[in-house]
């Protein structure tokens, strides 16, 4: 009966040919012909056979049962929806009949054959019957549900298609019954049969916003006091309009949330929504606009939005409704700050603003957690959108609702006592969590607001503490924590970043860790953080230990982290603010060491005293402590980017200086340090960089300290320079007295590359008098790490001068001037001051390698003087003769190399009368030998057969580290050699197995396997051609050495071996497979 009633359907819906329209017919004229003509042919096939009996008796019993048949209405396309309702209400009524008896007696599988697919329940229609059912539902919404909305409810037809126009011309609705009568039987039909679900999803799919309108209108709408007096125009009763109410909330409750919203939005209309043809079925009409909506339909809508928006999931629901489909293009952003919009406003219908964002807050907190890609990158953008929103417009409410239960897990961690061991560690996922959220919403949102600042600045010592933790060990937590402690710390006010919150977290205003006493974090299992409880440790030394271990490695993040921060004044102004901290300290130095008279103290008196002055000292160690991390670990160009920063360090130099004069002390750094700071101000003044109007005005702090220095120095010349450089400083340059640029050119002269400020510790510093003025700055220092490049004009000193001016030399610009001549370089080469011999050196060097004709012609001479100069005992010096010997060798192997074998074997240089010395010696040679082999490459086989007969002969050598030295130049060597290598492979093995199984030495045993794993690697897939005879042996010796050598060094450097032999001899056995044609010329 399915098929019989199917097929009556398509016989409705039966299109007319063109050869049966008359010409010059409209297409009203068309459209009232074909409904009259398919109504009549189903008449004429309903009262055919006895097959279609079953199908009469079951149409006949639905007339009877329904109450809404109008047989005689005079509106023809009205007949032809009702005849349409029968046979949905039958085929519906079928369909469920079958469904029952199929549930109610399931098919028994069949045993023979068990793989066989299940039997499909009887409501299944076919493709054909599935579109002829399509066919229908649309005939019935268009003919009898869409002509009878209100303008402004739900799409016109006319804006869907041009035949929507005809079918409104072609409905009569003066007549009988009355259209909202009309309109509430079909809606109430096409619910009845939706409520099947093989019937569902073809009305909900494709007719969802049509039914929908009609429900609003059907329940909603006002009712008009005055008609037109006709009995067909009666309005619908109390309990069909409450029956419709009930139906809309059944339906918006059961269908697909970002659907129900999508299709309210299209009802609430407005001159800005487009038409779309997947709303109500049809095709778009041209791209027209919705018209307005009436009032009381934006009205409910925009309330059965609010609901579904408060829903659980409604924000997500809310958002896949907006987003969904989108490809995320240019204008998603746009899209996402518009819903990011609605989020954050609190709908009029809503009971309260805090009852909205009590259930909205934590739904835009889960819009972060998506997994998928394309969906979490559109979600989290509207998340971080909406969350700065709210801080911005309703922060009392974010406050409460989205802030603290964003970083609850981080209050959790500092909160409370380690004594309560019942309470919850937090978990890895929680802290993952929050700080991935807390960086999406503050790095990616990027909008710092100072309630969002506020509610960070409460947990960034935990955040830290989390941050301290993923920098011992592998995590994925790393770069999101420093993200985050940057983005903080860039948009916090100076003055409170400075003064309280890097000094509380390196320690400075007492302890503050960030996690609550007695737990600690771990490590997770899935590379992130969790809270535990820390193990107590008896031991009170160990606990102590472990505590300054811990704020010491607090420093040093903070450091790193401050390293970071390349483009920010912050790191310089910290380092300023620790400056004066440490003048102030110096200062109040001698009223701390004052004898108190303590005879007259009680015993809590006494106490209290001592525990002041015990704190006092910790609080002045931890802050000479965080001075010296800072300047090891940051460099200065980062410290001092600006000249107003140059001016706070010399302010605080000249601080210090004032606090010496004042107590009378006169110690080598005060002294080291006056000299300094008036140094880089005559550095400064003498035109360095050019200064500004403000950074004269800067300069005014300076006054004071010099004015003071003129008067209270003991020596003359001090006190005058001191006065020359505040005349200078308060004139703003227009007066400058000559000692002020000749004392900037001395104090650079005092520190130019021939006079270097680092020596050798045999040298003591001057301590003269006559020494104590501008050329203390030659005392050794520790060395200043310094970039190669300059920073931006205008903004600080040129690096050059800058080094010149705090006493570095500017060894990173040591190229030869190329007017000297090469007799000069060779005089200067022997110079008895190290930077002028080492730059010769160096340049000599060069000459060779750029093939000068005069360095070639003198190569004896130079061989003798690079010689010499490895008995030097500065490293500068002979790593330059090293360099120089390296070249030589390039360039003339057959004479260089021999002269070299033998300085090797012998150790006999000129002037070498001690052993030790001779030692040395051979060891350099050595140095240059084996960069002699790396620069021969395949001339290696021609020029390498001598040195490797010396290397063999030197292994039996009695000193163990000639012993290392012939190995590790051998393996260099080998590794080179290739086919070469196979006579000496006996030889070669013998030594290096005898080496590996009885020298005592360990760092012979390890450079004796490390030759071996450099002659595999060498050889790669020619080692079973080379080494065929010997490999079993060199395979067995490095078995030993994993087996029985008590080093483990050895033992890791034969375990490598043994991996290089493993790929070789897996190559070898089993070769990679190669799809290549082979052309054989036959004889």
């Amino acid at each position: 009966m399915t098929t019989a009633l199917i097929k009556s359907l398509s016989i409705l819906t039966k299109p007319i040919r063109e050869a049966q329209l008359s010409h010059g017919q409209s297409t009203q004229t068309a459209l009232v012909w074909a409904l009259q003509r398919n109504l009549s042919e189903l008449r004429q096939h309903m009262s055919g056979g006895e097959e279609l009996e079953e199908a009469r008796q079951l149409l006949e019993d639905v007339r009877r049962d329904i109450t809404w048949i109008c047989s005689d209405t005079d509106d023809l396309t009205w007949s032809f929806v009702q005849e349409c309702l029968l046979l949905l209400i039958c085929l519906a009524r079928h369909l469920n009949r079958l469904l029952e008896a199929f549930h109610q007696n399931p098919t028994a599988p069949n045993p023979a054959t068990p793989e066989a697919a299940p039997p499909l329940p009887p409501d299944v229609l076919s493709v054909a019957q599935q579109k002829t059912l399509g066919t229908v539902l649309q005939f019935v919404v268009t003919l009898g549900l869409c002509p009878y909305l209100a303008p402004g409810v739900g799409v016109a037809l006319g804006l869907r298609s041009a035949f929507g126009a005809a079918v409104e011309g072609a409905v009569q609705q003066d007549v009988a019954p009355a259209g909202e009568r009309r309109l509430l039987i079909t809606t109430n039909v096409l619910l009845e049969v939706s409520a099947l679900s093989s019937l569902a999803t073809p009305v909900f799919t494709r007719h969802l916003g049509d039914i929908m309108a009609a429900l609003c209108q059907l329940a909603y709408r006002p009712q008009h006091p005055e008609g037109d007096g006709t009995k067909s125009n009666k309005g619908l009763t109390v309990e069909e309009h409450k029956s419709c109410k009930e139906a809309l909330n059944n339906l918006l409750g059961k269908v697909y949330q970002p659907i129900v919203i999508k299709e309210l939005l299209v009802l609430q209309g407005g001159p800005k929504q487009a038409s779309s043809g997947s709303r109500g079925g049809c095709a778009g009409g041209g791209g027209k606009v919705l018209t307005q909506a009436p009032p009381w339909l934006r009205r409910l809508c925009g309330q059965l939005l609010s609901d579904r928006l408060m829903q659980p999931q409604g924000v997500q629901a809310v958002v896949r409704a907006i987003l969904e489909g989108t490809g995320g293009g240019d204008s998603d952003w746009r899209k996402c700050d518009a819903v990011a919009k609605i989020l954050a406003a609190c709908p009029q219908q809503s009971l309260s603003a805090e009852s909205y964002y009590s259930q909205v807050c934590p739904q835009v907190l889960e819009l972060l957690h998506f997994k998928d890609k394309l969906t979490a990158q559109q979600f989290q953008r509207v998340a971080t959108r909406a969350a700065l929103i709210l801080v911005k417009d309703r922060p009392e409410f974010a406050q409460r609702f989205l802030l603290f239960p964003l970083l609850s897990p981080l209050h959790r961690c500092a909160e409370g006592t380690g004594d309560d061991l019942s309470q919850d560690a937090v978990e890895e996922w929680e802290l993952t969590r929050c700080i991935e959220d807390v960086y999406k919403i503050c790095v990616v949102g990027n909008s710092p607001s100072e309630v969002l600042l506020k509610a960070l600045a409460d947990v960034i010592s935990t955040l830290f503490s989390v941050f301290c933790f993923t920098k011992q060990n592998v995590s994925h937590l790393r770069t999101p924590c420093q993200e985050i402690l940057i983005w903080f710390l860039s948009h916090s006010e100076h003055s409170v970043a400075l003064s309280s919150l890097l000094k509380r977290l390196c320690g400075l205003l007492g302890e503050v860790s960030g996690v609550r006493h007695g737990f600690q974090f771990s490590p997770g299992s899935e590379g992130g953080a969790r809270l535990t409880v820390r193990e107590p440790i008896s031991d009170e030394d160990d606990a102590l230990y472990e505590k300054v271990h811990r704020e010491q490695w607090r420093v040093q993040c903070l450091v790193q982290l401050l390293g970071e921060m390349k483009d920010s004044d912050l790191p310089g102004e910290f380092f300023l603010l620790l400056l004066q901290d440490l003048a102030a300290v110096a200062a109040e130095r001698e009223e701390v060491e004052q004898e108190v008279d303590t005879s007259s103290m009680t015993l809590l008196e006494l106490e209290q005293h001592l525990l002041g002055r015990v704190s006092g000292h910790g609080q002045r160690l931890a802050l000479l402590q965080v001075l010296a991390i800072i300047c090891e670990g940051l460099p200065y160009t980062l410290l001092l980017r600006k000249p107003t920063q140059v001016v706070g360090f010399i302010v605080s130099m000249l601080q210090r200086a004032c606090v010496s004069l004042e107590r009378g002390t006169d110690s080598p750094v005060e002294s080291q340090t006056l000299s300094m700071g008036m140094g880089l101000v005559a550095t400064l003044l003498s035109g360095a960089a050019e200064l500004t109007a403000d950074d004269y005005s800067s300069m005014g702090e300076l006054l004071p300290h010099l004015d003071q220095i003129s008067q209270k120095h003991p020596e003359p010349v001090i006190q005058e320079l001191a006065s020359d450089l505040r005349a200078t400083i308060a004139t703003h340059g227009a007066y400058r007295p000559k000692p002020v640029p000749k004392t900037a050119t001395q104090h650079s002269t005092a520190h130019s590359p021939a006079q270097p400020a680092v020596h050798s510790s045999k040298t003591p510093p001057a301590s003269t008098p006559s020494s104590r003025g501008l050329s203390r700055p030659q005392v050794s220092s520790p060395p200043i790490s310094h970039p190669k490049h300059t920073t931006e004009s205008g903004v600080t000193l040129e690096v050059k001068d800058f080094q010149t001016a705090v006493g570095i030399p500017d060894c990173g610009n040591s190229e030869p001037s190329s007017s000297k001549a090469f007799s000069e370089w060779l005089l200067e080469a022997c110079d008895p001051d190290i930077p002028i011999r080492a730059v010769a050196l160096r340049s000599l060097t060069r000459s060779v390698r750029d093939r000068d004709k005069e360095a070639l012609q003198n190569k004896d001479k130079l061989l003798t003087l690079f010689l010499e100069n490895l008995e030097h005992e500065d490293s500068f010096v002979y790593l330059s003769a090293i360099q120089g010997l390296a070249v030589l060798a390039d360039s003339f192997p057959e004479q260089i190399l021999q002269r070299l074998l033998g300085e090797y074997q012998t150790g006999a240089t000129v002037g070498s009368p001690k052993r030790e010395r001779s030692l040395e010696t051979r060891l350099k040679v050595g140095e240059v030998l084996m960069r002699a082999s790396r620069a021969m490459g395949d001339l290696a086989p021609h020029y390498g057969r001598p040195l490797i007969g010396v290397f063999l002969s030197s292994t039996r050598d009695e000193d163990s580290s000639v012993r290392a030295s012939s190995l590790s130049n051998l393996g260099e060597l080998c590794q080179r050699l290739n086919f070469s290598l196979g006579p000496l492979t006996q030889e070669l093995s013998t030594c290096l197995t005898a080496l590996i199984k009885m020298d005592k030495e360990a760092e012979v045993r390890r450079a004796a396997v490390h030759v071996i794993a450099l002659v595999l690697r060498g050889l790669s897939d020619k080692t079973t051609q080379v080494l065929g005879d010997v490999l079993l042996e060199l395979y067995r010796a490095l078995k030993w050495v994993v087996r029985s050598d008590p080093d483990e060094v050895a033992v890791i450097h034969a375990q490598l071996a043994l991996e290089e032999l493993d790929d070789v001899m897996r190559r070898f056995i089993f070769p990679q497979q190669k799809l290549e044609k082979k052309i054989v010329v036959l004889p």
